[in-house]
């Protein structure tokens, strides 16, 4: 029997909760029956209109909308393979992932209109497309033979598609590409819909939920909130890009419960005049993830709102996005366990394994393989890379980890941010968890540096605390009770502005690594 494909959640939603408000995006408000009505518009103006058929692919380069809403469910209803672009690409790595996507549409905003056409007028690339699709105001941006977004769903009548099979593609997303160039993520609709299966299991999304959507939406982090909350006739609030001054405000002013938030974002929510608890009052529910929380931000948080829960989510692209969840009753102040990622979501497996792929002794550090329904089918255009990671029948996730005795995953350090100092392994992340515990942190990157003795050094990066002049001896004294001595950073440095983070909210520390290694090899991309 064929059930996980999207129709199957959301059509027969509409048919009882039409008239439930559904998506709320600054003027933009809309019920469930007129968000779907427009879904649908758009899924058959994709194929009538603009010749995009099931297995086509149509680029997203967009802030957070509606707009974008819609055309992620006009997807899995069956309309086209969309492919959301990193808003962080500059114009050849756009034309590179248009050209090897084969995507044949764009549809863009008036912000990143011109990067796509820069982008496709200088590609070097052959390109298969041949429409543009503006969304919203453009100003007096000339792009000639556009359609307007508007305009093509005014055209276009509310038919439902043909449903997709299970093993019908419906998302082909691009990894950052940290290491050579951009890989296409190619997901079918089994994949994606086991893992919004997956999100529901620990997070109660039902009608009564209020989803704050400020994640990117090209991001898999935020594909479990787009997904879910329509069926279950929850409400979206979407906020165009993260501000995180106008935050507590949005909460406050629709009565937002639940969100997703990267620690970084919280952290810098916390620094701005305009927070307070109380215009976090809604707030029932926080996920997070790309990092453990900073100790000092819990802790602030569940003084400040005491009945606030928390789930920390780690995964990534290949996995649809979600591999373990670290659950509320695990948010226990000083407990060890706020350091670990969770424990495996419902039908996913975790093995640790050495560099033979052979499995390690519980509680050894060693390579995180998964294995589960909800794994990517391939990477787009590249067999070997594909079979490279599927070597074994798991997923080889590149992320360094151990498992305790109770089946929580601690994760210690992407591989490739390993830092080797006179022979050492050094995991940047424990050294981050350590002096992050310190009260007057607020940010830290730890990286590798050139040392013409130890070949790298550990140094860190750090953002104080607002108000706070922080004093570098005692974080150190803070660090070096936690952790052995050749793991604490040999040097410091103190930023007043923000760490580099990427379009996903994470920390760049590839750029933070550049200046250093100029003119030299660092093994490390």
């Amino acid at each position: 029997m064929k059930e996980l494909v999207y129709p199957r959640l959301l059509l027969p939603a509409v048919e009882t909760m039409a008239d439930r408000e559904s998506v709320v995006c600054g003027d933009h408000r809309a019920t469930l029956g007129e968000h779907t009505d427009r879904a649908l518009r758009l899924a058959t103006a994709l194929g009538k209109e603009l010749g995009v058929g099931a297995e086509d692919r149509f680029a997203v380069m967009a802030i957070n909308s509606h707009r974008y809403m819609e055309l992620w469910h006009a997807a899995f209803l069956g309309g086209g393979v969309i492919n959301p672009l990193n808003l962080r690409l500059a114009a050849p790595e756009l034309a590179y992932i248009l050209a090897d996507s084969g995507t044949e549409v764009v549809f863009t905003d008036g912000m990143f209109a011109p990067l796509v056409q820069a982008a496709i007028a200088a590609s070097e690339h052959e390109l298969a497309v041949r429409q543009i699709v503006t969304m919203g105001d453009i100003g007096d941006l000339q792009i000639d033979g556009a359609i307007d977004y508007e305009e093509l769903l005014a055209g276009s009548s509310p038919d439902v598609p043909a449903e997709p099979d299970e093993d019908s593609i419906v998302v082909l997303m691009y990894t950052g590409g940290t290491t050579g160039l951009p890989k296409g993520v190619l997901h079918d609709q089994r994949a994606q819909i086991l893992n919004t299966y997956h999100a529901a299991f620990y997070i109660d999304f039902d009608e009564d939920m209020v989803w704050l959507h400020q994640t990117p939406m090209f991001h898999a982090a935020s594909t479990s909130g787009i997904l879910s909350l329509p069926p279950t006739g929850g409400k979206s609030i979407v906020m165009p890009m993260f501000d995180p001054g106008a935050v507590p405000d949005l909460i406050a002013a629709e009565g937002v419960t639940g969100t997703v938030m990267v620690p970084t974002m919280v952290g810098m929510m916390l620094g701005t005049d305009n927070y307070s608890p109380e215009k976090l009052a809604s707030m029932e529910l926080l996920v997070y993830g790309a990092s453990p929380m900073p100790p000092a931000t819990l802790e602030k948080l569940m003084t400040d709102m005491p009945n606030l829960g928390f789930i920390n989510g780690y995964g990534m692209t290949e996995a649809a996005s979600t591999a373990t969840f670290l659950l509320p009753e695990d948010h226990v102040l000083g407990s060890p366990r706020l350091r670990a990622a969770g424990r495996p979501v419902y039908g996913t497996s975790i093995s640790i394994r050495d560099d033979e792929g052979e499995q390690v002794a519980q509680g050894e550090t060693g390579e995180v393989w998964l294995r589960s329904g909800a794994l990517m089918r391939e990477y787009w255009n590249k067999p070997e890379a594909t079979a490279e990671v599927f070597e074994g029948g798991w997923y080889h996730t590149g992320d360094a980890g151990y498992v305790d005795e109770d089946g929580y995953l601690f994760l210690v350090d992407r591989v490739k941010d390993m830092i080797v100092t006179g022979g050492e392994n050094v995991y940047s992340v424990e050294v981050e968890a350590a002096m992050g515990t310190h009260p007057d942190v607020a940010q830290v990157a730890v990286i590798g540096i050139p040392h013409d003795v130890w070949v790298e050094a550990v140094h860190a990066i750090v953002v104080p605390m607002p108000g706070v002049e922080p004093d570098e001896e005692s974080i150190l004294e803070h660090t070096r009770a936690q952790i052995a001595g050749y793991k604490v950073p040999k040097t410091m440095e103190f930023r007043a502005e923000p760490l580099p983070l990427s379009g996903a909210m994470k920390v760049l520390k590839r750029e933070l690594r550049a200046p250093f290694w100029e003119g030299r090899d660092s093994g490390v991309s």
